[in-house]
């Protein structure tokens, strides 16, 4: 992972800074829930903008259209060699390299990052916009993350398998930033339904109550309390998961506490892409240049320790890159937003 000693820069349009040392979690004068907007919104309404900073997350119906959707359920399903007609295939484990790779397939990740369906969706207009407007800035870099694909927890996939632990991560109710930090950390995620939802599904769940109440909230919790894994009666802080359709974005903030629900049903898939995008480091030389470079040979990006690539068939021997617009190459890191020379 890139961890330089000091923060990288990234001044947006607005004069407003966000420094960032990992491309991943940024620091900024004001928290996003706080951020008054200096640009016009392009996809978010008021209302949108209003529920997304009260609420931590927000929904942008049809970011990509219902046939995209489709193909890329199609993607993750073949990738894997999953038959949509024989559940039987769904549970047939591969050789696991560590006991990570065993729940990262238990959870139904997809090893897939490059593939041209992929990166359609990262360089289509009306998702950019979408994080453009939460952000307040239009020089952003696209995560490089993958798919998921979700058949019912049961047999080789029940999450049974998986020791069950009183702290940290939980997979049905977690933060991704530490939220015991003085100066909380800015953190924007996403996932695009490749499925509609349908609650015995499963799928993203998140307690917007708490986020509503989180300062509140946390001046009363204990000293040494779990910086991961929320300590709030359900009661109080109900769980929730929001209503999507195949094509739909939702945008959730890293202070939002959310999780995955298993996936009960007898024989249906629940299945998303995983895309956010954050300001654009550019002096940030090595990532950027690892950012391309993963790309342009379909290695397996190494901005998490969790992305492990495909043990059997990585995608470098099953496609080869995929083809980038002017906006993929700019939320790739490939051209500058400043229209400087491009990462080499």
């Amino acid at each position: 992972m890139h961890q330089p000693t000091t923060p990288y820069l990234h001044r947006a349009a607005s004069g407003r800074p966000y420094f960032s040392a990992d491309g991943e979690t940024y620091l900024a004068p004001a928290p996003l829930r706080d951020l008054e907007k200096t640009e016009p919104l392009r996809v978010l309404s008021e209302e949108d903008f209003a529920f997304w900073q009260t609420y931590g997350h927000v929904v942008v119906r049809e970011a990509i259209t219902p046939g995209a959707a489709k193909g890329l359920l199609d993607l993750a399903l073949d990738f894997q060699g999953l038959d949509p007609g024989c559940p039987e295939t769904w549970y047939e484990e591969p050789e696991f390299r560590s006991d990570l790779d065993r729940h990262l397939f238990i959870y139904g990740f997809v090893e897939a990052y490059h593939h041209q369906l992929i990166w359609d969706s990262r360089q289509t207009r009306r998702v950019y916009d979408a994080f453009v407007d939460v952000w307040d800035c239009e020089e952003l870099w696209v995560t490089l993350d993958r798919l998921n694909l979700n058949p019912p927890n049961v047999r080789t996939r029940s999450r049974s398998l998986i020791e069950a632990t009183d702290e940290g991560f939980d997979i049905e109710l977690h933060w991704d930033v530490d939220t015991t930090l003085a100066v909380l950390p800015q953190r924007v995620q996403g996932i695009i339904a490749l499925t509609d939802t349908r609650p015995e599904l499963g799928g993203f769940q998140c307690a917007p109550e708490l986020f509503r109440r989180f300062e509140e909230w946390r001046l009363a919790q204990p000293a040494g309390r779990d910086p991961v894994r929320p300590a709030a009666g359900r009661a109080e802080f109900p769980v929730v998961r929001p209503e999507l359709q195949a094509g739909d974005l939702l945008i959730f903030n890293g202070l939002l506490a959310h999780g995955v629900a298993p996936n009960s049903s007898e024989q249906g898939l629940r299945a998303v892409q995983y895309l956010s995008m954050m300001p654009a480091l550019e002096e940030h030389t090595r990532l950027r240049r690892s950012r391309v470079e993963s790309w342009r040979t379909l290695s397996t990006p190494d901005w998490n320790a969790t992305l492990l690539g495909d043990a059997h068939r990585p995608e470098a021997l099953r496609y080869g890159p995929a083809e980038l617009d002017g906006l993929g190459r700019k939320v790739l890191g490939l051209d500058s937003w400043s229209g400087t020379e491009g990462a080499q």
